[in-house]
């Protein structure tokens, strides 16, 4: 699925059946996985080390599961526990992508990409975005970073790596198990059993999972399922010009603009709407590139946003403008356990 449009009814509705067309062109698509994966595995395509350690952090599936808030509370742990972390990323939809590029605070987020710019703005760690990730993370290395964290890497192989984290949203999961075009994933779903961790979004606390098995307990999800509950927590609105924060609460009882474009945007909706606040919806398609028209809504309602949208509108933005930021929240014990596999 190509960002900005809406993925095919069938690859999250077991009811319906993929066109064959869509069926045909992943028994293609599957072959060359086969032979790509074949290739790698005999040494025939040769893997690439950055010189520290890399964990990767992706999904098999197409579109979002939440990745970039793990990839910030990842980093922040790692300078936690003494480390230098870095963050390798492609940068998806920037301007001339070919050219890779050191991300600051106040890079043109034409040029850096979303995702990238709000790493480096959350973190303030070194931030390299290339298409080529093997130069990326070899960048980090050089700049004084001792440990790499690659965003949405699963599939650069040439990339060696010492960790793996699958990111499933809790709702869609694998969606109906096929391959691209005939279903969300990028390699076939046996591909999961290879990484080493696998990081369950189940988005805020405060929306209950209809029809899924609660992930209740880090002991019962890491022993049961080998999954990890990940919870984004939003407690606060940011105002995008000047100003402090204010509690989101503080909205709860009124209406207000929803602005989302990310790869679920009804997620943000939800959990808008779980604080007791009136949603008017306006969802955008992944990574949109937003203009002053963009917000012509008719109305002087509060408007609320993700953060990773935030980055883009703030050129735009009036006072009623809010970023709603969300912080990652996953079991101690995920933590030890993966700081010990790094160290």
């Amino acid at each position: 699925m190509s960002a900005g449009r809406a993925p095919p009814p069938w690859w999250y509705n077991p009811a319906r059946s993929p066109p064959l067309t869509a069926r045909l062109l992943a028994a293609l698509y599957g072959a060359t996985i086969r032979v790509r994966s074949a290739l790698y595995d005999r040494g025939w395509l040769k893997t690439h080390k950055a010189g520290a350690p890399v964990v990767i952090v992706g999904n098999l599936v197409a579109g979002g599961s939440g990745k970039t808030p793990l990839v910030i509370a990842l980093v922040e742990r790692l300078r936690a526990a003494g480390r230098r972390p870095g963050v390798a990323t492609r940068g998806y939809g920037r301007e001339d992508a070919d050219k890779a590029l050191w991300v600051e605070a106040d890079t043109d987020p034409v040029m850096s990409g979303d995702e990238p710019l709000l790493i480096a703005r959350r973190t303030g760690a070194k931030v390299r975005a290339d298409r080529d990730r093997v130069a990326a993370a070899r960048a980090l290395v050089a700049a004084g970073c001792d440990v790499i964290v690659c965003d949405d890497g699963l599939q650069h192989y040439r990339l060696a790596r010492d960790l793996e984290i699958e990111v499933l949203d809790a709702a869609r999961r694998h969606g109906n198990g096929r391959l691209l075009p005939a279903g969300p994933l990028r390699e076939p779903v046996e591909r999961a059993a290879r990484c080493d961790f696998h990081v369950v979004n189940t988005g805020s606390p405060d929306i209950p999972l209809v029809g899924e098995t609660p992930l209740v307990g880090a002991a019962q999800a890491a022993t049961l399922f080998g999954e990890w509950p990940m919870h984004l927590i939003a407690d606060q609105a940011t105002p995008l010009l000047r100003g402090r924060p204010v509690p989101l609460d503080q909205f709860a009882g009124h209406r207000v603009h929803a602005v989302a474009g990310i790869g679920d945007p009804e997620r943000f909706f939800a959990m808008l709407r779980a604080r007791g606040i009136a949603v008017v919806p306006h969802a955008f398609p992944d990574h949109h590139r937003y203009t002053a028209e963009d917000f012509e809504f008719g109305s002087d309602l509060p408007v609320l946003m993700t953060e990773k949208d935030a980055v883009k509108a703030t050129p735009f933005a009036t006072p009623r403008f809010h970023a709603v930021p969300v912080t990652a929240r996953l079991p101690e014990s995920f933590w030890v356990s993966l700081l010990d596999r790094i160290a």
